[in-house]
């Protein structure tokens, strides 16, 4: 009986759009027992039947040579034969480089389905390929697919049952070779045709000098993108909503209950000349959803959309590799670059997708770097509002000596920490058209995971600090940490607050600073410190989970290190 598919093929096959399109959202992520190795999982209805589906990691070949390698040949071979079938996933595009994979597959006596995955590139690129002269040779049911536009996928389903396994001589590697290059002049013709605009772009995005200045042209239309997006958001949907529809309702409920009373404290806050103040009244009522949906959500939103479609054209596997030799001084390969970018919408997938790197060690050194060095979109959306209303020439600033922590951290992490980083092997795609149902799907999944994580953490927040306001408690915390505030990073001991609500929300954080009459240079200094000062609270959770409680404690300390020392230089260097 067929109660399980493993997916299994080379890095950026589309391995991961067949197994969307096979098993839709129900999908379970977890980690290989014993290993960070992440797994997915899904079911598909193929009549009464439930079949798991299995996402393997990517791999070359049965013989591993990395952990995510050993996790997925010890899941293939210690399952029960009669009860799996194989579904190998292959770049049509790349043909002979991939069936060294399906022909061990095959060897090794598993029931393969293959995947002829990507075929529209491969046609555009002059690549035909006889599929049943392909067939007749493996042995095996091979199936064109094109898994982005779901070409081929009902095929590949109704194929299942004929996958069974293929009596084949062992081979050496060098015959394995031999007999891909005999496949391969049989079933491959190859047209002449010239490039197109999108394969001179390819090519030149992979040049070390066109393709930097094509990386940075990528990020400077994409950071625009995101603020022109999320500002429009914010002047078109969030602000009339709050302005026109909301405060009205708050206005009744306040009379209703009362200035003076505590409910009306925890609910509406503190009203600033008889008015609701949306970001300084500290209502859970008033702030809380504003800062979370007003000034957050806005850029969040504009933030995955623009990473989506850098993912799903096929722009940021180019990114890691012209930013490994950069990387690689940092104790890290280019692929991390992909954690960064992620962190830069939250912290905490950007700590998760550091599984995907190979050694303790790099994990490491990455999710510290994250906790430290990279802003999440709630807290870049905070800085914006904060000092870009000065010059974005501050704003900019922050980026600056932000990306400069980063820097010299990583080569001091480097330095100190023992063992090596492996060389960087990704795959580069081909530049491709995105799909914009699963474009939005990806988004809808996305927020609908922020909002689920921030939303409780804000309430909570903003409660705790409605809390401490009413007893009057904040005046205590601020005479403990007012020589470190005060004498140090130069801030009012009332700034000690805002800095300790950055362990529960960065965003509300940030907000706190605004009644307080800081300066510009105070503004400045506040900032930084919260992006480089200990991550939020679900961060926190999440780092403890994936680096263990030693490393975990190590990364704390660094991060107290890192914040001293930055807060007291800006103090020293930056004038009055």
């Amino acid at each position: 009986m067929l109660r399980k598919i493993f997916l299994i093929g080379n890095p950026n096959v589309g391995k991961s759009v067949v197994f969307s399109r096979l098993t839709g959202v129900r999908v379970i992520s977890s980690n290989y027992a014993g290993t960070t190795v992440d797994i997915m999982k899904g079911f598909l209805k193929s009549g009464e039947e439930e079949i798991e589906v299995i996402d393997l990691p990517g791999t070359y070949s049965i013989e591993p040579s990395s952990k995510a390698e050993e996790v997925a040949v010890s899941l293939l071979k210690g399952s029960p034969r009669d009860e799996f079938i194989v579904i190998n996933i292959v770049d049509s595009t790349n043909l002979e480089r991939n069936l060294f994979l399906t022909l061990q597959l095959i060897e090794e006596g598993l029931p393969v389905v293959v995947s002829l995955n990507m075929c529209d590139d491969a046609e555009h690129r002059g690549v035909n390929i006889d599929i049943e002269k392909l067939e007749q040779l493996l042995g095996v049911p091979v199936v064109a697919t094109c898994a982005i536009t779901g070409f081929g996928i009902k095929m590949l389903i109704d194929r299942f049952k004929e996958a069974k396994p293929v009596a084949r001589n062992k081979l050496t590697h060098r015959e394995l070779w031999q007999e891909i290059g005999d496949v391969i002049e049989q079933v491959q013709q190859l047209t002449h045709r010239h490039h197109t605009l999108r394969e001179l772009l390819e090519d030149a995005s992979v040049r070390p000098f066109s393709g930097m200045l094509m990386a940075i042209g990528v990020a400077f239309v994409s950071f625009q993108a995101v603020r022109f997006i999320g500002e429009w958001l914010i002047d078109n949907v969030s602000n009339p909503v709050f302005f026109k529809f909301y405060e009205p309702l708050l206005w009744k409920l306040s009379r209703y209950l009362g200035e003076e009373s505590f409910i009306h404290h925890l609910l509406i806050g503190d009203l600033l000349d008889g008015k609701i103040d949306f970001q300084q009244s500290l209502g859970l009522l008033t702030t809380a959803p504003y800062i979370e949906f007003a000034m957050v959500l806005p850029y969040i939103v504009s933030f995955y959309l623009i990473l989506g479609l850098l993912e799903d054209i096929g722009i940021l596997p180019r990114l890691a590799m012209l930013m490994d030799n950069i990387l690689h001084r940092l104790g890290l390969h280019g692929f991390a670059i992909i954690p960064v970018l992620l962190g830069l919408g939250c912290n905490v997938p950007g700590i998760l997708a550091t599984r995907n790197l190979e050694s303790r060690r790099e994990r490491f050194i990455a999710a510290t770097l994250i906790s430290i060095g990279v802003p999440c979109a709630a807290l870049q959306a905070m800085i914006f509002g904060l000092l870009g209303k000065f010059s974005g020439f501050y704003v900019t600033g922050v980026y600056l000596v932000l990306f400069l922590v980063w820097l010299v951290l990583g080569v001091l992490l480097n330095r100190v920490l023992k063992g090596v980083s492996p060389e960087l092997l990704v795959e580069i795609p081909p530049y491709r058209i995105p799909s914009f149902a699963i474009l939005w799907h990806k988004l809808f999944l996305r927020i609908k995971g922020f909002l689920i994580e921030a939303i409780p953490v804000v309430m909570l927040g903003v409660l705790i600090v409605n809390i401490l306001l009413y007893f009057r408690s904040f005046e205590q915390l601020s005479l403990i940490f007012a020589p470190v505030v005060k004498g140090i990073f130069g801030l009012p001991k009332e700034s000690a607050i805002a800095l300790i609500m950055g362990f529960f929300r960065k965003d509300v954080a940030v907000g706190m600073l605004m009644p307080l009459g800081l300066s510009i240079k105070q503004l400045f200094i506040a900032c930084v410190l919260l992006a480089v000062s200990f991550p939020c609270v679900a961060t926190f959770v999440i780092m403890f989970r994936e680096l263990g409680w030693k490393d975990f404690l190590r990364s704390c300390a660094i991060m107290l290190m890192a914040m001293l020392a930055v807060g007291a230089s800006l103090n020293f260097v930056l004038p009055h």
